[in-house]
Parts: C-alpha cells; sequence; structure tokens
C-alpha cells in the first residue's frame, strides 16, 4: 500500500520532471510537464483524503465502542471506579 501512497506520485511527478527535460525545456515541454507534475500531485492528495477519511472512521468506531462500554458497565473505559 505504501507503494501507490507514496512511491506512485513520486514516479509520476519525476516522469513529469524528465518529461520536461527531455523536450529540451520548450514552452510545450514546460506545459505537458506541469500537467504530469499535476497528475502526481492529485494522486498523492487523493491518497491523503482517504487516509483522512479512514482516520475519522477509526475514530468513530473506538467512540461507539466506549460508548456500548459505558452501557454495559456505567462508567467510561478509561475511569478508574
Amino acid at each position: 500500500m505504501r507503494w501507490v501512497r507514496v512511491w506512485l506520485p513520486v514516479a509520476i511527478i519525476a516522469g513529469g520532471i524528465v518529461a520536461i527535460f527531455a523536450a529540451g525545456g520548450t514552452a510545450e515541454a514546460w506545459e505537458g510537464g506541469g500537467a504530469i507534475i499535476g497528475a502526481g500531485l492529485a494522486v498523492w492528495l487523493l491518497n491523503f483524503f482517504f487516509r483522512v477519511g479512514v482516520r475519522g472512521d477509526r475514530e468513530r468506531d473506538a467512540e461507539d465502542a466506549a460508548r456500548e462500554y459505558l452501557a454495559r458497565h456505567g462508567h467510561w473505559p478509561d475511569e478508574e471506579r
């Protein structure tokens, strides 16, 4: 999974940089390379937003488990009796 989250965007961005210099640094090369770099950044950003969403689900699940514990035992899991 780390490959998709980190190395795929890095590879796409590196490909954009290579495209700029391979085409001689013309205006068209900068436009094309910039588009490829933008695609790499978009992949990274989508992965980032997905991870933020998953973290929220974990916090919600932990809160639900704590509420179930409260209903069964009459106190929160981290409270001492």
